[in-house]
């Protein structure tokens, strides 16, 4: 990531998360992703060399433009799915901004309905979205975890609000074909992959 990118997204979340503090509804929140661990996930892309990138929850696009940067040097592309139209507006406007919109496909969709036509075999998958849908999205989401060899599942938010996601980390840990280990960075990764 060049420089200038990164001085971008810095003030990109700065910013967004002074307009987060001033809103008491969650709701309303942009909810971003934490840099260290976007820095995270844009490494495992670009190691894996990851050529379908899937994002569940695209916001205003912050989280998006790390996996853009990352399918730019993989030669991938990233399908990102938000259910407001206004923020998926929002997150193409910052994608041209800094030049990634080719890079991405927004798509403004629930994502059950999106994970139940899901037909490509994405490497890396983020889950990023309203927590308790999660447990309805596994028989999907471990379908394509299935379909793609070394597909790599991140849900993010898994320390942060342990509760909110504690069945859907059980559903995976019962997975006898499914391995998983939650990463101490940001509000907590769980990575998951087949085993």
């Amino acid at each position: 990531m060049d420089s200038a990118l990164q001085q971008q997204l810095h003030t990109w979340y700065q910013q967004w998360q002074q307009e987060d503090a001033a809103h008491s509804d969650r709701l309303q929140r942009w909810r971003n992703i934490e840099p260290e661990s976007a820095a995270l996930l844009a490494l495992w892309v670009r190691s894996k060399q990851a050529q379908q990138v899937l994002e569940i929850g695209t916001s205003n696009g912050y989280s998006t433009v790390w996996l853009a940067d990352a399918v730019r040097a993989t030669g991938g592309h990233v399908d990102s799915l938000d259910i407001e139209a206004s923020r998926s507006a929002l997150a193409l406007q910052h994608l041209q901004q800094v030049g990634l919109d080719t890079q991405v496909t927004l798509h403004t969709a629930d994502a059950a309905d999106f994970l139940a036509h899901a037909q490509a075999t994405y490497e890396v998958i983020l889950l990023d979205a309203e927590r308790g849908f999660y447990v309805n999205y596994w028989p999907d989401l471990r379908r394509l975890l299935l379909g793609k060899r070394g597909a790599l599942l991140v849900v993010d938010n898994v320390l942060s609000h342990a509760e909110q996601v504690a069945d859907f980390i059980t559903l995976i840990q019962a997975d006898t074909q499914m391995c998983s280990h939650t990463v101490n960075s940001g509000a907590g990764l769980l990575c998951v992959t087949v085993n």
